[in-house]
């Protein structure tokens, strides 16, 4: 019996030093935009002072995962195309433990991706381009687990405390009154404060012939070790007057905005935020805009979302290769006329959705109620603001123009695939409602009171590549609505799917820089419904003839520079 236990006793001390080793620890989360889309094919490096670095990729949800890590002090830098570096300091891991980090990543206005000639090593560190679609997921399905390798050491790649962007435009985006001048300068500034806080300014001033026109967007945003974000901005925002008229004054919004971004558990996180503003148009309008999502991930490869939202996008968030950021887009107020009365949009969108990946394959289905008041359509053609009932944008062309209101329910489904290393495809069909002109070639002024709304089937694919000598990145979309509309089926898309109705192409392509400066630079063409299709003829002033449009004809080019 003794010896019996003796035995036991030597071989349980021969166990125990195995049994208090260190068990390995965790860490993972979720990479989204700022306005809660996942982010796809993002770059998470996990580096310390005790072991070497790993790089993985987030899945088709935005999900990243490292395992078997040694217990220690831990730094996160996440990277993604037309993002900003984020990077997270001073993540203690224990033995055994399992940390989630979600990861928020931010924007630069007209950012790009340049610069001297780089290796290999360096290219994910600054993908800032011009504007490939922050709110959208990039086209890219990995395999089906995110794969590691090895990545810098610690003291390499470390995140820059001042970021700066400069960028030269030309060319309107055509969207009716209240876009960006033809001619304009982009500025963009980011400070980190006390390393997890940081302060940003962007902003945009045109000088063309709708010389006046400026927005300025300042931001700060704080890190707290809990993974919670809250931030708070402001936006100011000036338009010249309309053209053509002598009663009309130019208009002035500002925008105060608060947000935060929650996690609970491992499962479930919530973003949330409310937009406060004021627009100075012929009298004083307020609006109060909460918006907020919730998302619940069944597992890795499958999420489970709620989005609500109270204002429509801005043209420009919902285009994968505009150069205006998000951040500048989301104060832009939808005013129009009827009588001289202006009139402010409002909207109302709810919106359930599962995304799922499977292999290479990555699928959502999404159910979505809209209902939108004073809709603001765009009209192109010479016009101007003495008849009350449009406003004008003298740079691009076209106007706005207000509709009737908008109430609809709807479908979208969307897949996505990589077909190979440099070209991905993405099939996206959506059922809803649109606002359609009943009766065609009649008077502007009637015109409202044939509006009404119809159901529209909308088909879209889109395909986006690199060339891989000249490094120039190319997206291509053909939009197809089966009858007649004045409005995007699904407008308020945010799924990687969306795209703008009809053909439409962008080029970019990364500039020769110089050795001894730290500037990257990049061109940058954007066709938008390149035939001209869907114009609906109505008869404007003087019996002029002009066009309602989903989709107005535009070419918009530029070059930027990032510091």
């Amino acid at each position: 019996m003794l010896r019996k236990f003796g035995f036991f006793v030597v071989v349980f001390g021969l166990a125990l030093p195995a049994l208090a080793a260190d068990s390995p620890a965790s860490i993972s989360g979720y990479v989204r935009s700022s306005t809660g889309t996942p982010q796809m094919g993002a770059v998470v490096e996990v580096v310390s002072t005790v072991a070497n670095g790993l790089r993985v990729f987030t899945d088709g949800s935005g999900f990243y995962s490292v395992k078997d890590l040694l217990p220690g002090t831990y730094t996160l830098k996440v990277t993604a195309p037309s993002f900003l570096p984020a990077l997270r300091e001073r993540i203690g891991l224990h033995s055994g433990s399992s940390l989630v980090v979600n990861i928020t990543l931010s924007t630069l206005f007209n950012a790009m991706e340049l610069g001297p000639m780089r290796g290999p090593a360096d290219d994910d560190d600054w993908k800032w381009t011009l504007r490939s679609m922050a709110n959208r997921p990039v086209l890219r399905v990995l395999d089906e687990a995110p794969q590691t390798a090895v990545a810098k050491k610690a003291n390499e790649g470390e995140d820059h405390e001042l970021k700066a962007s400069l960028s030269f435009l030309a060319g309107s985006p055509s969207e009716g009154y209240g876009a960006v001048s033809d001619m304009s300068t982009g500025f963009s500034l980011e400070h980190r404060i006390l390393t997890d806080d940081a302060l940003s300014l962007e902003g945009n001033v045109g000088y063309g012939q709708g010389a006046g026109s400026a927005i300025v967007h300042t931001a700060f945003t704080h890190h707290s070790a809990s993974g919670s974000e809250p931030s708070i901005a402001l936006t100011v925002r000036r338009l010249a007057p309309p053209v053509g008229s002598f009663r009309l004054q130019g208009l002035q919004a500002f925008s105060l905005t608060s947000s935060d971004d929650i996690v609970l558990g491992n499962v479930l996180e919530l973003k949330f935020g409310s937009e406060l503003q004021t627009v100075q148009f012929m009298g004083r309008f307020t609006a109060f805009q909460p918006f907020g999502t919730a998302d619940l991930h069944l597992s890795p490869n499958t999420v489970l979302e709620y989005r609500f939202t109270s204002s429509r996008p801005s043209d420009s968030l919902t285009r994968d290769n505009d150069v205006e950021s998000s951040d500048l887009g989301q104060s832009a107020p939808r005013v129009s006329l009827a009588s001289f009365s202006p009139a402010l949009e409002r909207a109302h969108h709810q919106e359930i959705s599962i995304s799922r990946r499977l292999g290479k394959n990555n699928i959502q289905v999404a159910f979505f109620s809209d209902r939108v008041t004073n809709t603001v359509l765009t009209g192109v053609g010479v016009a101007t603001a003495d008849s009350g009932e449009m406003l004008p944008d003298v740079d691009s062309g076209t106007f706005s123009y207000q509709g009737r209101d908008l109430d609809t329910n709807g479908l979208r489904v969307v897949l996505q695939r990589k077909l190979a290393s440099d070209l991905s495809a993405t099939i996206d069909y959506a059922l809803g409602g649109v606002l359609d002109l009943a009766h065609p070639d009649i008077e502007l002024q009637e015109a409202r009171q044939s509006l009404s709304t119809a159901q529209r089937h909308a088909l879209s694919a889109k395909f986006s590549g690199k060339l891989p000598h000249c490094k120039t990145r190319w997206t291509t979309s053909y939009g197809w609505v089966n009858r007649r509309s004045l409005t995007p089926v699904d407008m308020f898309n945010a799924s990687a799917g969306q795209s703008d109705p009809y053909l439409n192409v962008l080029l970019r392509q990364p500039l020769p820089g110089f050795s001894f400066l730290p500037v990257h630079m990049e061109a940058m063409l954007d066709l938008r419904n390149l035939m001209a299709q869907g114009y609906v003829p109505v008869m404007g002033q003087d019996g002029r003839t002009v066009y309602l449009v989903p989709s107005a004809r535009s070419i918009r080019g530029g070059v930027a520079f990032t510091f």
